[in-house]
């Protein structure tokens, strides 16, 4: 049979169960708060954020002689157990709620605090030995601990994306090299344009997504800037001297993160400038990662009546009523995870500029947002290169005679024919289905056979030089 203590706050008096570390304003806040149904305990670098932030701040306010060492060993303690990944099934809170935070900076204060009541021999609830707000939340308001906790799990977030973003380059990169000389059509507006290979057009989704890991390397850095020290609004009110300084040098260390103390804490504890460049940095992967799932989804259609140029890897039965079909659904499951990461920058958006005055209340909806996004990019990009890219094979003699059929070949004659002439040929071509090699080697012998052979050879199509008379 399960037993109750009794814990309070200023609005009154609530049951707790003894199975569990959180208290009585955690419980406020999941009877209030019942949005989402996703709790912050799903996001276990959020958790483990916090621990490092308690952590640290516990041993700067004991080095500074405002908490008891004792007490700073059993915070410690408890916050090592979180980083360890420990617990997460006791941060209840849901990811959006009101209030900027405090529920969840809450939720880990009464947790710390009952984990470390028990290491130092107490019972949970038992405040007068340590208090979530007097000695887990020392010299720490919501709106610093919050915001700190939350750019230190965004970080380890971006950390995994990128290195899951890094991945699929390489997986591009190896098909540019296994289809090196594949030859195959390029097109403008769904059009024959060049020639060009199926390893060109892979290497550069490789190098687009390169970009975009620089890219998102820069907006990393300017998630390192915390506001640690600032307390309520920035001006470090009930915060010791020296605090923000040595809170934050305790929690580069613990942490691994390289996180630096902001110059202006008023500015910083409202500022979400941050946020939003690193989420129009997702919104740019995004669209870039969907644009390459198109194409790839061009390049695989048919296989009879489309481009056909690539296979993709068939993952499972394409239809319900047409047999023998296979979709592209790996490339689909990348644009919709896009067009969520998409949407969610207007969140990122809408939340930041809703910021008033010394504080912006809406993190807790950026962080959602940004959460999500990064983790459900990382996931589909995982799930791509494994079960799309690295399978990828080529219909090499295929893609070969499409170009030699196209009337796009038809440029490569402009240096020696002219524009006009060329235009005519196309147009000749386009109207009685003659390839552009009968009408202009066999039937007006406009050059060479010797001469085409030269422009049109495997390797003057796939790396051009400049050919004249």
């Amino acid at each position: 049979m399960a037993t109750f203590r009794i814990e309070h706050d200023f609005l009154g008096e609530k049951e707790i169960s003894n199975d569990c570390y959180y208290g009585v304003q955690t419980m406020r806040a999941k009877e209030n708060f019942d949005i989402t149904g996703i709790p912050i305990g799903s996001e276990p670098h959020f958790i483990k954020a916090f621990g490092h932030v308690k952590k640290a701040a516990a041993l700067a306010n004991r080095d500074l002689g405002i908490l008891d060492a004792k007490k700073a060993e059993a915070i410690a303690y408890a916050c090592d157990r979180l980083i360890a990944g420990e617990f997460a099934d006791q941060f209840i809170s849901d990811l959006i709620q009101g209030g900027a935070g405090t529920s969840t900076n809450m939720n880990a204060n009464e947790v710390i605090a009952n984990l470390g009541l028990e290491y130092m021999g107490y019972k949970k609830g038992e405040y007068i030995h340590l208090h979530p707000n007097n000695d887990v939340n020392l010299s720490q308001s919501t709106n610093d601990a919050y915001p700190t906790a939350f750019r230190l799990a965004t970080y380890m977030k971006i950390e995994t994306f990128a290195k899951a973003l890094e991945q699929l380059q390489k997986a591009f990169y190896d098909k540019g090299v296994e289809f090196s000389n594949v030859l195959k059509m390029g097109r403008t507006q769904l059009q024959d344009a060049v020639p060009m290979t199926l390893g060109q057009e892979f290497n550069a989704f490789a190098t687009t997504l390169g970009e975009d890991i620089m890219r998102i390397r820069e907006a990393e850095l300017l998630i390192t800037e915390v506001n640690m020290g600032a307390t309520a609004i920035g001006t470090g009110v009930n915060a010791p001297e020296g605090y923000a300084a040595l809170c934050v040098k305790y929690l580069a260390e613990i942490s691994n993160v390289p996180v630096i103390l902001a110059a202006d804490l008023i500015e910083a504890t409202y500022d979400t400038g941050a946020f939003v460049q690193l989420s129009g940095t997702l919104k740019r992967s995004a669209i870039k990662l969907s644009k390459i799932c198109n194409d790839l989804r061009l390049l695989s259609s048919g296989p009879r009546c489309g481009l056909n140029e690539i296979n993709l890897p068939a993952m499972q039965p394409g239809s319900s009523i047409m047999p023998g079909k296979v979709n592209p659904v790996m490339p689909e499951l990348m644009n919709q995870t896009c067009f969520y990461v998409i949407g969610a920058d207007l969140t990122v958006t809408m939340a930041a500029e809703a910021g008033q005055l010394q504080l912006n209340v809406m993190e807790p909806v950026i962080g959602m947002a940004l959460f999500t996004s990064l983790q459900y990019l990382t996931k589909a990009c995982h799930a791509l290169r494994e079960k799309c890219i690295v399978g990828i094979t080529a219909n090499v003699e295929h893609s070969k005679n499409l170009v030699m059929q196209s009337i796009g070949i038809v440029t490569q004659l402009n240096p020696i024919l002219g524009y006009e002439e060329c235009s005519s040929i196309a147009k000749e071509a386009l109207k009685t289905g003659k390839s552009i090699y009968e009408i202009v080697v066999k039937e007006k012998q406009l050059i060479t056979q010797a001469k085409w052979d030269e422009i049109y050879s495997i390797e003057n199509l796939i790396h051009p030089r400049f050919i004249a008379h």
